[in-house]
């Protein structure tokens, strides 16, 4: 039996999505990863949503970018030489709105020229509208992101690891560079109460790429 089908709680369709998901991932890390290594964190990349998602029918999709996300970081962990490109970790609470932003920051000011990934300690089931709203005024959409948490292998992958907020709960993984932001925040219950911890976020961003070297693609901020 493979591991998609010891998903016990599937519907036909979910089933064809998985299946349909595998043979991409597959396709994507051919000469890298069987197909049983493929399934096995497909599978567990859909359990760790199947309990609290609230729409099953994105579970397959939601399955197949953590999957993917998942074995990129393990390939750079086993197989693949570094290419020189800093892999950076934000870390926080729920996933659903410091961390998001930085990685949003991220993407937008770096470019291909790092890596960045997120992750909670319980994440929540939605990116907080307002930290979706507030990067939006700055042009960078976050909406296509997810509340996920962390897994041995993204943590062994990074190579820098920033947490925000969540305490005791961040793992420590020895020979790791950690940063700990700690930035006052108001309940992120208003616009006005993300604006400024959005803006923080950015230059924190800023100073850390400047740091590792990263050339920074800058744009003209609308806040």
């Amino acid at each position: 039996m493979s591991h998609l089908q010891r998903i016990e709680t599937l519907s036909l369709d979910q089933t064809y999505a998985l299946e349909v998901a595998a043979r991409q991932l597959e396709s994507e890390f051919v000469g890298v990863f069987n197909r049983e290594t493929i399934e096995k964190f497909l599978a567990s990349s859909y359990d760790q949503f199947a309990g609290h998602a609230k729409v099953i029918n994105y579970l397959p999709l939601l399955a197949e970018r953590f999957a993917r996300q998942r074995l990129h970081a393990l390939s750079r962990v086993e197989n693949e030489p570094h290419d020189g490109k800093p892999v950076v970790l934000f870390l926080c609470v729920h996933n659903a709105g410091k961390s998001q932003m930085a990685l949003g920051f991220m993407k937008q000011l770096a470019g291909d020229r790092a890596i960045g990934w997120s992750g909670g300690s319980e994440p929540g089931t939605s990116l907080n509208e307002h930290s979706v709203a507030a990067m939006r005024e700055v042009d960078i959409d976050i909406s296509g992101e997810f509340p996920k948490p962390w897994t041995e292998e993204i943590l062994k992958a990074a190579d820098v690891v920033v947490t925000m907020g969540c305490g005791d709960a961040c793992p420590i993984y020895p020979g790791k560079r950690y940063l700990d932001w700690e930035i006052d925040a108001l309940p992120g219950t208003s616009i006005e109460n993300v604006r400024p911890v959005r803006d923080e976020i950015e230059s924190r961003v800023r100073g850390l790429l400047t740091e590792l070297g990263v050339e920074i693609e800058d744009r003209v901020s609308t806040s």
